[in-house]
This record gives structure tokens, C-alpha cells and sequence, in this order.
């Protein structure tokens, strides 16, 4: 992919087009000054010696000279746009103007414009805001543009991506409004460690696996499970002795029906085994402070209205085929 985006490639297409401007004026001066010269035997009527349907001459006539003025002012024009404007290697023309630069602008205007509608959205709490249906509309775009990638659409997450609708109980840390605009600001990283070493082999990962399947009453070996209760000490520290985990760490709750990473003896065994990192990146280089405000409202929107009842699988649980 560096090939690319070398130095090499502005300078290529730069000398590409300044020599075929610079031919195109070479032709319209040499084709200025072609003429016909005619053929022994024809007469001299400026005629180029073609002839169709017995009687339709080829004269040669030149181009009009308001039309030689056009081809001549586009050739100006061309040369004066490289000057002014970059297009020759990594010369950013007179007038200095960039993308990059547009594209400032075009945010530093924006962002005035919409600077009264934000104040007045910072002026409120983000609890309040959950019921300003003007700031959930902005949140949604917000939300769209930046969380909808990993989220979904409608915040209904994919396996390895929280399911932001699911009720408190299914959060890896805290449903507050607190908590949203802090996770947005500065992002998270949830790490689980390979537990393979303190655990032991193949079989005690699976005894351990039966018995965290046993804690959400799923299908699971109960043989298995009870030898693993003994060994599940190891991932209490985390998990806490119940299971229920701990959102200050974000450790999941293993005694509810939401598997974010899969379900399965065979997921959880991979999972104690070689562990697992997850990073939601921090949003605010690209947010500003007031937007992640009226994102942080729509946030909590999505689950204020979805209470799943127990039991129940969610939309991320889409391995959880038994």
C-alpha cells in the first residue's frame, strides 16, 4: 500500500499532465500550419482531392479563429490552473488551497452554525435529553457516523461488539449517563488474560467451560460443571465468585443469556485458553464535547425502551445454537 501513497505518484501524474497540455499546444501549432498540396493534374481549389458521391469536395478551409481562440485559451488556462492551484508534484500552488483546508473550513463554519443548538443541548442533562426528541434525531446522526460501524445501526452490536439496547444487567459497565460519556470520550479496553496456565490441560478448560455454562442454566454437562466449580476460583478475581462479573473491569456477567464473544463449550474453552482484547477507541479526537453529550442521550435512549425478559437470548447471542 505504500506504493501508493509515495512522493512518486503526485510528481507522475504532474509531468503526465503538464506534457500533454504542452502537446496539445505542439499539435494545434502544427496543424496551424499544415496545408494540402495538390495532386498533378488537380486544380488549384483548395480542395483537398477528396471526393464523395461524384461531387462532394474536402476543402481545405482553417479552423475559424474564434475557434483556434478557444483551443488557445483552454492551453492558457491549463497552465495557469497548475500554477495556482497544486497539481505538480508537491507544489501546493500560489493560492496554497488543499482539500484539507476546504474541508476545515467547511467544519469551522458548520460548527458555528450549529453552536447555539448545542449549547442549548449542554445546558441540559443527558438524562433530560433522552426525551428531546430534537437532540435524539441529532444523536442518531452522530451515532451513525461514528458508533453504527461496530454498534449496528440500531445499536443491536455483533458478536464481539456490545449490544447497546439490552437492559443494565447486560453491560459490561455501568448504564448511567456518567458512564456513556466517559466510555465515549476517552474509549475502553477490556482484556481478558490466557487462564490456560492456571487452570490446567484440555480437560479441566472444559470442566471450568461446563460450569460457566451452568451458571446461566444452559445446556452443559453437569459432571463436568461440578468438578469445575473448584477450578473457577482462578477467574473469580474478575468474575467474582457468583460469576455475575465486575463492571468496574469489565468483566461480563457469566450468569445471564447475553454471550458477547460466542457461545458454546468450545468458544468459552478458546477464550480461557488464549484469552481475548477488546478496544472501542476513544471518540474524542473526532467528537467535540457537546456532541458526545447528545450522543451519550441516544445512547441510553436505545435501551431505556427494550427491558429483554429473563430467559431470553439476545441479538448478539446469534452462535448460540446448542
Amino acid at each position: 500500500m505504500s506504493d501508493f501513497t509515495s512522493g512518486f505518484w503526485p510528481w507522475y501524474v504532474g509531468v503526465i499532465s503538464l506534457l500533454s497540455i504542452l502537446a496539445c499546444a505542439l499539435l494545434l501549432w502544427i496543424a496551424g500550419k499544415a496545408t494540402v498540396t495538390a495532386h498533378p493534374g488537380q486544380p488549384i481549389d483548395n480542395t483537398t482531392g477528396h471526393v464523395w458521391d461524384g461531387d462532394l469536395r474536402e476543402y481545405n478551409n482553417p479552423l475559424p479563429r474564434w475557434w483556434m481562440w478557444l483551443f488557445i485559451i483552454t492551453v492558457v488556462f491549463s497552465l495557469a490552473y497548475l500554477v495556482i492551484f497544486p497539481g505538480l508534484g508537491s507544489f501546493k500552488g500560489l493560492l496554497n488551497w488543499s482539500t484539507e483546508s476546504e474541508h476545515k473550513q467547511d467544519v469551522t463554519q458548520l460548527s458555528v452554525e450549529v453552536a447555539p443548538l448545542y449549547a442549548a443541548f449542554s445546558a441540559q442533562s443527558v438524562d433530560a435529553l433522552v426525551i428531546d426528541p430534537r437532540a435524539l434525531a441529532v444523536g442518531e446522526r452522530l451515532f451513525m457516523n461514528n458508533c453504527a460501524q461496530c454498534h449496528g445501526s440500531d445499536g443491536g452490536g455483533s458478536k464481539g461488539f456490545p449490544n447497546l439496547t439490552n437492559a443494565n444487567a447486560a453491560w459490561l459497565g455501568e448504564r448511567t449517563a456518567e458512564h456513556i460519556v466517559q466510555t465515549v470520550t476517552n474509549g475502553r479496553t477490556g482484556m481478558m488474560p490466557p487462564m490456560a496456565a492456571a487452570i490446567g490441560g484440555e480437560p479441566e478448560m472444559s470442566e471450568v467451560a461446563n460450569y460457566v455454562l451452568s451458571l446461566s442454566a444452559s445446556p452443559h454437562n453437569e459432571i463436568k460443571a461440578y468438578s469445575g466449580k473448584k477450578l473457577f476460583t482462578a477467574c473469580a478475581a474478575c468474575h467474582g465468585v457468583d460469576g455475575k462479573g465486575n463492571k468496574a473491569l469489565g468483566a461480563p456477567n457469566l450468569t445471564d443469556q447475553y454471550w458477547l464473544h460466542g457461545w458454546g463449550e468450545a468458544t468459552i474453552v478458546s477464550m480461557i485458553k488464549n484469552g481475548k482484547t477488546n478496544i472501542m477507541p476513544a471518540q474524542s479526537p473526532k467528537l467535540s464535547a457537546e456532541q458526545i453529550h447528545v450522543v451519550a442521550a441516544y445512547v441510553l435512549s436505545l435501551s431505556k425502551s427494550s427491558f429483554p425478559t429473563a430467559g431470553a437470548v439476545t441479538q448478539a447471542d446469534t452462535s448460540k445454537t446448542p
